[in-house]
């Protein structure tokens, strides 16, 4: 194939999570609007490396395919980002393709994402509803605080914040920026502020926002856009009225 038809891959792989990283390269036919999720499948159809060797399907993970369930984040030319959404034609080649560095890695590009699941049970990343039966409508959110809380709820658990955060590593608890504001988009629900205080206490702990660097790197590579360092500010200033009220009695 000519430079013109073909897209040159460069995939950082590993056989288990045990086995020793290895890099690969593959040329993939050219299509007009693909994306790394359509090369990446061109690969798995015909597992056959630039060198002409067959070899094994690259492994990776994605279910929606529009950029919503957060599964394909990888590494993408040195960027954490959405493979969904990543066009071929708006990257520079050969394209570099690894695995989430933040996560244990389960084969090739798919990564266990456990870690930033846990941080979002610490900090009760849910609105707590007891019982089973039809309780009515709840309390109604103010239009002004709807349209923030919105742009929060766009999260979508993709790990790229926390890929991007110096902070969040295996040598840090550092609970990372999604965990984080989805304690600001909790505590703004009428009906999750009742918990307020017991998610304020969560990220006050071990990992929790004083680990925070302020890099603003995690603003930067979210996909949606999500005002995050806005979150941590905010929360920083909760985290202080906590604190006073605590040490005063006030709860």
């Amino acid at each position: 194939m000519s430079s013109h038809d073909k897209i040159h891959l460069m995939i950082k792989r590993q056989k288990d999570a045990s086995a020793t990283p290895y890099l690969e390269e593959f040329y993939v036919p050219y299509r007009s609007n693909m994306n790394i999720i359509s090369a990446l499948m061109e690969i798995q159809k015909h597992p056959v490396n630039r060198k002409g060797e067959k070899t094994t399907p690259v492994i990776w993970e994605s279910v929606c395919l529009e950029e919503v369930c957060g599964a394909c984040s990888m590494v993408i030319n040195g960027k954490p980002r959405q493979a969904c959404s990543s066009l071929i034609d708006q990257l520079e080649q050969p394209i570099r393709i690894e695995p989430l560095s933040t996560f244990p890695v389960m084969r090739d590009l798919a990564v266990d994402r456990q870690r930033m699941f846990d941080s979002l049970k610490k900090v009760k990343a849910w609105i707590p509803i007891d019982g089973t039966h039809d309780l009515g409508p709840g309390p109604r959110m103010s239009e002004n605080t709807r349209e923030w809380a919105y742009e929060l709820s766009k999260c979508m658990t993709c790990g790229c914040c926390l890929e991007a955060c110096p902070n969040v590593n295996n040598q840090s608890p550092f609970i990372g920026p999604a965990p984080l504001s989805q304690v600001r988009l909790f505590n703004a629900h009428p009906t999750g502020a009742m918990h307020k205080a017991e998610r304020i206490a969560a990220i006050m702990g071990e990992g929790g926002i004083t680990t925070c660097g302020n890099s603003q790197n995690c603003v930067e590579v979210c996909p949606k856009g999500i005002p995050l360092t806005t979150s941590i500010a905010h929360l920083n200033r909760q985290v202080t009225l906590h604190s006073f009220k605590t040490y005063f009695g006030d709860y």
